[in-house]
């Protein structure tokens, strides 16, 4: 049975604070429900990453349940304003949180040297990486620079939007990781994402990274097996790319 660690997913559990984004309030998506989604599928989940999403805000207060469900080989990866002192940092990473997220396309916006101070701040202290929700086509060179600086990040939903394939080589061979996620809600075709996943892989083997992304909230349509087989067609059945880039890869980040 293929293995996949889930490197990109949402629990929404209404027993803690949620906030509306742009008036949209998420339905409940529990951890049990997460995990009773994943049975139905002919996969074998050895782990993943609770997101934090822009109706999450900056509270942490779900993240203890929603690991404790979910068991050792979950993480998650939460949003921090600039002011959270090391000791809270600390706490959340003995909690099991392994990275900060910035929201610039759900309309987060965060100072470009708030984010730089804070990632920076977080890698030297407990080691997590940074990770960025944006739409590549409206990111400026400013940002991008930052990303490319920054000591370990990685970037959602390849990109979010149709950009030139050099631009995501750019990412990838300063070691970038891509979520390859999201396939309900990025701009691409599905056409174009096969067309593109093996030639990222050839440029880096080590950078992308499978998230099924549920509940898929605001997107065209939830996740299925459709994604895996046509991850598994673009890579022309290769085990290994396979492998890499659905579980190996996202646990040796992570894990």
């Amino acid at each position: 049975m293929q293995k996949i660690f889930d490197a990109h997913f949402h629990v929404i559990d209404p027993k803690f604070p949620l906030t509306e984004n742009n008036g949209f309030l998420p339905d409940p998506y529990t951890a049990e429900q997460y995990r009773k989604e994943c049975q139905d599928f002919p996969l074998e989940f050895v782990g993943g990453t609770v997101v934090s999403g822009s109706f999450q805000g900056y509270d942490q207060s779900y993240f203890g349940a929603a690991l404790s469900a979910l068991g050792t080989d979950y993480v998650g990866v939460t949003q921090l304003p600039v002011s959270t002192t090391d000791e809270e940092i600390l706490k959340l990473n003995k909690l099991g949180i392994r990275g900060i997220r910035f929201n610039l396309y759900r309309g987060l916006d965060t100072p470009l040297t708030d984010i730089e101070l804070l990632a920076k701040r977080v890698y030297n202290l407990v080691g997590w990486g940074t990770e960025f929700y944006i739409n590549l086509n409206t990111a400026d060179d400013e940002l991008r620079q930052l990303i490319l600086k920054l000591p370990k990040t990685s970037i959602d939903h390849l990109g979010m939007t149709v950009v030139p394939i050099d631009d995501l080589y750019r990412f990838i061979t300063h070691d970038v990781r891509i979520r390859v996620s999201g396939f309900g809600r990025i701009a691409y075709e599905r056409d174009q994402v096969k067309t593109m996943l093996p030639l990222l892989y050839q440029k880096n083997p080590h950078s992308l990274m499978f998230g099924t992304d549920l509940p898929a909230t605001r997107a065209k349509y939830r996740f299925s097996m459709d994604d895996i087989y046509l991850i598994r067609e673009a890579l022309s059945n290769d085990s290994e790319a396979i492998d890499d880039i659905l579980y190996r890869n996202a646990q040796n980040w992570y894990l």
